[in-house]
């Protein structure tokens, strides 16, 4: 089962509470958020799992985003971008869990080898993994801010402009923090590379 059909069974029984709860004055209609959720779930998902490094835990935070997401969708502003706006509550939501998760014991990404690497050999698979492992920890280490710019930009292809509202800051600064996270990457990867050598 997909993380989006899970999602609709789950988070359906939360939109009629809320309706109950809140009722339907003011409520834009129902199918343009489906859409929206339909259209934007496995992206978010994708940032979620890239931020918080486990699956299970993206997908848990995807639902909060979601249901976040809801209860606000009657005060958004009808020329809003929807999409920038389901990002910066996917950062908030999930720099929230990382601090309540004071310790998260693995941050590892499973990869299935098999689908990435069914064309190499086993030696080259390893140390693909390897690598994507290396990647892993050292977007792991970058701060928060660092981190979520960089997965926007490079992973998510966000422009400056919209970066900077998902963060809460200028797109001057959404800019230095690409740059400055893709700096400390490369620093850790040049001692990677050093260490390797000696």
């Amino acid at each position: 089962m997909t993380v989006l059909c899970r999602f609709h069974k789950n988070i359906e029984s939360e939109f009629k509470y809320i309706r109950r709860r809140y009722g339907e004055v003011g409520v834009r209609q129902k199918p343009e958020f489906e859409d929206l959720v339909t259209k934007h779930a496995n992206e978010i998902h994708a940032y979620l799992w890239r931020m918080l490094g486990d699956r299970d835990l993206a997908a848990d935070c995807l639902q909060d985003v979601f249901l976040r997401a809801f209860k606000a969708y009657v005060r958004l502003d009808d020329e809003a971008n929807f999409r920038a706006w389901l990002y910066k509550i996917a950062t908030n939501t999930a720099l929230s869990l990382r601090k309540r998760e004071a310790k998260i014991s693995s941050r590892e990404i499973d990869l299935d080898l098999a689908a990435i690497a069914h064309d190499r050999t086993p030696h080259a698979a390893y140390e693909f993994q390897e690598r994507m492992e290396r990647v892993s920890n050292a977007v792991a280490s970058l701060p928060d801010q660092q981190r979520a710019a960089i997965m926007l930009r490079k992973y998510h292809q966000l422009a400056y402009s919209e970066i900077a509202p998902i963060l809460d800051c200028s797109e001057s600064a959404a800019r230095a923090n690409v740059y400055q996270g893709l700096k400390k990457l490369r620093v850790i990867f040049s001692q990677d590379v050093e260490s390797k050598v000696m």
